[in-house]
Formats: C-alpha cells, sequence, structure tokens
C-alpha cells in the first residue's frame, strides 16, 4: 500500500499508483456472461494519459469541475482519474436521477466538463429545459459522449472514444485543503446539497479504513453500488487502487449475473445496500429449508459449530471447511461483505456471521467522506454499526433518559462546506462538530446503536419518542416485498399533537394478495413492541417504493404519493 501521509492530492497518490503496480489488474468489466474488459495499472495509464493530454489543449484547469454521470465501468473510473490528474473537481452525479435533475445539478455545480453515457446524454437533449437559454449560458462547455454511435447528432458534443492527443500531459499538483470533490447527498429533490470535500477528507478516510480492511496486490473488490456513491468511490476505487488490488464492475445488477460475478472472479470483498443483504438472506433461507430433513438437520449442526468457534472472532478457512457449499457459492474466496447507508437488522447481520461470511456494517454520510463507523468483528456486534474510526471523534448532544440523543462528528473528514450555501453550512457544522441528523447511542463498549434520523422522530402525547426505524425492525421476517412505518399525521398532515397512529406501509410481492396469514404475521409482529410503538393499521402500496442511490426509502417523497392517492379516511387504518 501507498504511504498516504506523503501525499496532498488524490491525483498525486493515483499516478504514483499506476507506476507502482503496473503489471497488476485493476480493472475488469463485464457485461452480463461476457467480459468486456481487462485492464492493468499500465494498460489504464496508456488509456487515460492521451484523454488528460487532450483536456490540456482544450485548456480544462486546475480547480475547473468535471462532472460524471455513468454507471460502474471502467471509462467512468479513467475519466475521474484523468479530471484529477489535471487538478479538476470531481463532480460525481447519480445516472440514475432525471434529465431535469442533472440539469439542475450540473448548473448548480458550474461543472466545465460533462462525460456521460450515449443514452443519458440522449435523455438531457430532449428535456425542455436543455433548450432553454438560462442553462445555455450554464451548461458545461465541453462533453464528452461514451458509447455513441458513429454519426449520431450529439448537439456539439464529443464522443470520448475519439477525445485523445499524443503528447505527455503535465500533472497538475494540488495541496490537501483543495476542493477534490463536490458530491451532492441523497434526496436531489428541492434544494441542492453539494457536500465540498478536500483531497485531505478523502486521504484521511483511505487511511483510516485501509487500517481495518487492507487491500493488497491479487485481491479483488466486486463493484456493485453506484461509483458516484460515497461508498463505492472509496472502496471500489481509491482504496483499492492505491494498494494496487483490483475492481470489477458488472454492467448488470440482475441477481442471477451478480452471483455469477463472485463465483467467476473469486471476489474478496463487495459493499452490498441492506435491501440486497436483505433479499440475499430471504434466498438462502429458502433453499436451506427446502433441504430434506436429514440435510437441514446436518446443515444446522455444522451452522451451530462454525457460530461456537467463531464467537469471539471471525475465522473465514475453518468455516469454509465446516460449510463448503455456502462459501463456493460465493466464489469460495470472500473475506467480508460491506453494508451501510440505511438501517440493518441485526438477525440479518448475524445469520451470515453465522455462516462465516462476516458483514461489517458501518454509517457514515456524505457529509463526512464515506464512513464514520465500522464493524471491525473485535468483537462482532450485530446490533451496532460498529466503533468510530481511528481518527473519528462520536458525541452524543442532549441524550435522553436511555442514553439517546443526535450524534455529532467531528474528523478530518468532515467535508468543508456546502457549496454556495452558507447558511445551511452553518446549522450543519457547528463550532467544528458536523450535525449528523441521526439518534443513537453508545453501548458499554464504544458501540455505536443507531435508534432513526431526526426528522422522522415521532412524539406521542405522552413524551414517548417513537423511531419509525425502529419499530421497522420488529417486522423483519413479514412475507413482502417491501414495507416501511409512518405516523398517519407525516401522510396526512393535521393540528393536532399527541395520540399518534402508527401506519404500516405494504407493497407485495409479484402476484401476492393480501391473506389472512400475512395480516396474522403482522399481528403477531406487533405483539412483541410495547403499546406505544404498535402499528394501528396497514396500507398495500401497488408501486416500488422510491429510493436513493444508496437504496434508503425517499420518505418524505414516498409519504406524499400516498397522501396524494389516499385520503385518511378511506385508508383503512385499523388491523
Amino acid at each position: 500500500m501507498l504511504d498516504l501521509d506523503r501525499y496532498g492530492s488524490l491525483g498525486a497518490a493515483l499516478r504514483d499508483a499506476l507506476e507502482k503496480w503496473p503489471n497488476e489488474l485493476c480493472l475488469i468489466e463485464s457485461d452480463r456472461d461476457k467480459e468486456k474488459t481487462r485492464l492493468t495499472y499500465s494498460d489504464f495509464k496508456d488509456i487515460a494519459m492521451p484523454i488528460a493530454r487532450a483536456l490540456e489543449d482544450a485548456e480544462f484547469k486546475p480547480g475547473d469541475r468535471g462532472a460524471i454521470v455513468m454507471s460502474n465501468q471502467s471509462k467512468w473510473l479513467i475519466s475521474a482519474y484523468v479530471i484529477f490528474h489535471c487538478g479538476g473537481v470531481l463532480v460525481p452525479l447519480d445516472y440514475k436521477l432525471s434529465a431535469d435533475e442533472h440539469l439542475q445539478l450540473l448548473a448548480h455545480s458550474k461543472a466545465n466538463l460533462l462525460v456521460i453515457e450515449y443514452h443519458l446524454w440522449r435523455a438531457i437533449m430532449q428535456a425542455p429545459d436543455f433548450k432553454d437559454r438560462d442553462f445555455k449560458n450554464r451548461k458545461p462547455r465541453m462533453v464528452l459522449v461514451t458509447e455513441a454511435p458513429q454519426g449520431a447528432d450529439l448537439a456539439g458534443a464529443i464522443r470520448w472514444e475519439e477525445f485523445s492527443r499524443k503528447g505527455n500531459p503535465a500533472f497538475a499538483p494540488r495541496q490537501l485543503e483543495d476542493t477534490a470533490c463536490i458530491v451532492y447527498s441523497s434526496g436531489t429533490g428541492g434544494r441542492p446539497k453539494g457536500c465540498v470535500l478536500t483531497h485531505a477528507n478523502y486521504l484521511e478516510q483511505c487511511k483510516s479504513l485501509t487500517a481495518l480492511f487492507p487491500f493488497k496486490p491479487g485481491l479483488r473488490y466486486l463493484s456493485i453500488l453506484p461509483t458516484n456513491h460515497a461508498i463505492d468511490f472509496m472502496v471500489g476505487f481509491i482504496g483499492p487502487f492505491v494498494c494496487g488490488a483490483c475492481v470489477v464492475h458488472l454492467r448488470t445488477l440482475r441477481p442471477e449475473y451478480v452471483r455469477d460475478g463472485f463465483v467467476r472472479y473469486r471476489i474478496n470483498y463487495a459493499s452490498l445496500v441492506p435491501l440486497v443483504v436483505k433479499n440475499l438472506e430471504r434466498g438462502m433461507r429458502a433453499k436451506f429449508d427446502a433441504l430434506p430433513k436429514i440435510k437441514l438437520w446436518i446443515l444446522k449442526t455444522l451452522i451451530a459449530i462454525n457460530k461456537l468457534l467463531t464467537r469471539r472472532r471471525p475465522h473465514v478457512e475453518l468455516s469454509r471447511s465446516l460449510l463448503p457449499q455456502v462459501h463456493r457459492a460465493f466464489g469460495d474466496r470472500l473475506l467480508a461483505l460491506f453494508t451501510g447507508g440505511a438501517f440493518m437488522e441485526a438477525s440479518t447481520l448475524q445469520f451470515f456471521y453465522d455462516l462465516g461470511i462476516p458483514i461489517a456494517n458501518g454509517y457514515g454520510l456524505t457529509e463526512a467522506g464515506t464512513a464514520l463507523t465500522l464493524n471491525d468483528f473485535k468483537p462482532f456486534r450485530a446490533d451496532t454499526v460498529g466503533k468510530p474510526l481511528p481518527g473519528v471523534e462520536l458525541r452524543i448532544l442532549s441524550p435522553d433518559e436511555e442514553g439517546i440523543g443526535e450524534v455529532a462528528a467531528r474528523s478530518k473528514t468532515v467535508m468543508s462546506h456546502y457549496l454556495d450555501d452558507p447558511e445551511l453550512t452553518a446549522e450543519t457544522i457547528v463550532d467544528g462538530w458536523l450535525l449528523t441528523g441521526d439518534f443513537g447511542r453508545f453501548d458499554n463498549t464504544g458501540h455505536l446503536q443507531l435508534f432513526g434520523r431526526k426528522k422522522n422522530m415521532i412524539v406521542t402525547e405522552g413524551g414517548k419518542n417513537i423511531y419509525p426505524e425502529d419499530v421497522e425492525a420488529a417486522f423483519d421476517n413479514l412475507a413482502v416485498k417491501e414495507y416501511c412505518v409512518f405516523a398517519a399525521n407525516y401522510i396526512w398532515p393535521t393540528k393536532t399533537l399527541g395520540q399518534e397512529i402508527l401506519v404500516l406501509i405494504l407493497r407485495l410481492d409479484a402476484n401476492q394478495d393480501f391473506s389472512d396469514v400475512l395480516k396474522a404475521q403482522i399481528m403477531e409482529c406487533n405483539r412483541l413492541l410495547p403499546d406505544f410503538k404498535r402499528v394501528k393499521g396497514y396500507i398495500v402500496w401497488d408501486e416500488d417504493f422510491p429510493r436513493t442511490a444508496s437504496m434508503k426509502i425517499k420518505r418524505e417523497f414516498l409519504a406524499e404519493q400516498i397522501g396524494m392517492e389516499l385520503d385518511r379516511a378511506s385508508a383503512g387504518l385499523e388491523i
């Protein structure tokens, strides 16, 4: 691994990585069952340098901003490296946003350069605001489009594949305090929140994460989350590259190809959002339950033995020998999975740990770079999000009688400010402490437990605090596609306080009907909760829940949709 204390910028560290491991694989790109690209660090450099030289000729200067709107692929990382090499500021945008949202964020970020996939650029060209005079005056002066057909009308944009110049581009050095990235946090509707993150933020984050989970040449990371997301940008790009490891990109997220990717490429690490982890658990439990009785008994016995022998720390090699079929399904080389970005049920994390597949549950937010805490398995605690990372200070503000209060963070990884928004910055960073908006507490071992978002908290007439995410954990084994909990007054605002009614929103699986069995399941889960936390009714919703890039439910948007479609009287709030 590179000594990151020696570097003043991401560009400098990445440049040295390309020189240090020229013959090591750094990127594999696969589309369904066909491998499209396999690059060594030397190959990566050979592709990147002519593009950097062309950008230099096009007067892309240090401090200029370059936006990327692409799905996971080698051209994403190559383009990001080129921007850093030229001293630019990277603006990674979520490719799943609408064309109107892309236009809004491009204008807000004042990007000079845009690198974008052809089908996404075509959508932008068709957006009404694209021809708006005001946007024409603010749009990127240079657009590079990947995978565009020859002769396609690109409205003045340039094909990425044809953008190159001969010669060696000059490397533009940057300082630690200079801006490295402008990252837009989850939920881009309304007021854009561009988090301004420095080179120091990222280098510090990379040092702390690789101290716990070091990469090295030969290790492979499966990139499933969008690379624009804070987690995958760090763990699926910067971290592997400064350690000489390899990143595997899949151009599809269909489950069968993801499963095949683990096996085909003998993956060592991967990051999964909690929703995917949960679905993976359901699938594995279903396979286990389908086994003949004697095989199921043997499996449960081996799991119990593995649980006993790994109760203090993981022992992956031992687990592979005890449960070979389980581990072969993950490629037989998996060391750990990472998850974060939303709440994860303790029972799910424990399920995988007992199989010898440790999942490092972490907690962070865009404003803090990537992660503030991570479970290092010393010991494994399924009911927490781990301990603070090296260099991170956490504080619980105004704790109640149970020790629960707002989590505040201080670290060299915390952003410098929100772009062009000093007022919001002052509200969010107070006396050097980042106010996260999340409620939590520390247990007696120093692990952080989370309870919910401050803005989602419900206060009952008796002064009890209810966190929807906490209530949702009680319905962990509900046999539906997805679900969440709202206060009825949040969906249908009223001017009365107290006597709050909690509502369970259900999205059923395809061809699934709401049955007496499902209703009985809900009632049984409900009985496990204290009276003041019990849901008083349910709504079956016919559409998939809207989600962010990290698959967190967009609660405000979903509540608005439900409120527009249903009135309170017709919702049927009694179980």
